[in-house]
């Protein structure tokens, strides 16, 4: 039975991604903060399936012994602090976990487990301002936040542990994907999560920042199995991981508001203190190197997507009324 050891296994991805893998037939272990409180409210019907370790991506000889003590075959770093308007509050904060706590892990996979396959989640906001459209591989990166600049930097030192110490290291360069399980702090579950409440009599407007800027939006659960894919390649390499089609905020709020039978302009008010000091205008996968390499492909279109997440906030907030 092969190994899996996941950072970040409480959030969205993570929690995905255990999903997968169990169907799988890994032995799942989940790395987790220890904090005063335990938020396992994503990996709440998974606990008696994993095993779940304390670490810390700013403890690099925590990270060291739970490497040694798993002995993984595959790991996955999905930990990172990830949402970027934070970023601009808390750089530094934001550069250690994810910029540096990526360098924490790989030394401790270098130094416990060097045969060990990794994988770093690389993001599309390290395009930030970008150079070309859509954004491929080889698309240069000018991150325009602190996170970005952040996740630059976990990129390129995962590229040089594996040209360095020939460790099987990929990144995966992910665009946004979403799923009833996102942040509320994340502009599609604000969305979806506002939709719901208006609908049911919560609230009677929707706050919102730029509605211009555009993204490639996917699925979570179509993700994390690209990143299942990449480590199982032949030879390590990095991927662009997206839907290739394109979609602004205003969409966004025209298909959840629309999904409800309402008219989202009547409702969403242009909030100037929720945009971003340097605004990211458009990202777009070119997703063809995955297609071809990793056989993968997006199964949830964005309609479809927003739609579902709308769905269960409705049904969120009815049960617990």
């Amino acid at each position: 039975m092969p190994t899996a050891l996941i950072t970040g296994v409480t959030g969205q991805d993570g929690s995905y991604l255990a999903e997968l893998m169990l169907a799988k037939g890994y032995r799942v272990v989940g790395v987790v903060r220890r904090t005063s409180h335990d938020s396992y409210e994503r990996i709440q019907h998974l606990v008696g399936k994993m095993e779940i370790v304390p670490a810390d991506l700013l403890d690099q000889h925590s990270l060291q012994s739970v490497v040694q003590m798993a002995a993984p075959d595959e790991v996955y770093n999905l930990a990172a602090q990830s949402f970027v308007p934070t970023s601009w509050t808390q750089p530094v904060l934001t550069g250690e976990f994810t910029a540096l706590g990526v360098t924490r892990l790989l030394d401790a996979i270098r130094l416990a487990k060097p045969d060990a396959r990794f994988y770093q989640a690389s993001s599309s906001e390290m395009f930030g301002k970008v150079r070309e459209t859509p954004q491929r591989e080889t698309t240069p990166f000018h991150p325009r936040s602190p996170y970005g600049v952040a996740k630059c930097y976990g990129h390129y030192i995962t590229v040089n542990y594996r040209e360095s110490y020939g460790l099987f290291a990929v990144s995966g360069i992910l665009f946004n994907h979403e799923s009833p399980r996102r942040g509320l702090e994340f502009v599609t579950r604000r969305i979806s999560h506002g939709v719901a409440r208006i609908k049911l009599g919560l609230a009677r407007e929707l706050q919102l920042g730029n509605l211009d800027a555009r993204r490639d939006w996917g699925f979570a659960g179509d993700y994390v199995d690209a990143m299942w894919r990449m480590l199982q390649q032949p030879a390590p390499d990095d991927y662009v991981i997206g839907t290739g089609v394109q979609h602004s905020v205003r969409n966004c709020c025209e298909v959840a508001f629309a999904h409800v039978g309402l008219d989202w302009s009547q409702y969403v008010v242009h909030d100037p203190a929720l945009d971003r000091p340097a605004e990211v205008e458009t990202l777009l996968a070119d997703p063809s190197k995955a297609d071809a390499k990793l056989g993968w492909r997006p199964t949830v279109d964005f309609e479809s997507l927003i739609r579902m997440m709308v769905d269960a906030d409705l049904d969120r907030l009815r049960r617990s009324a």
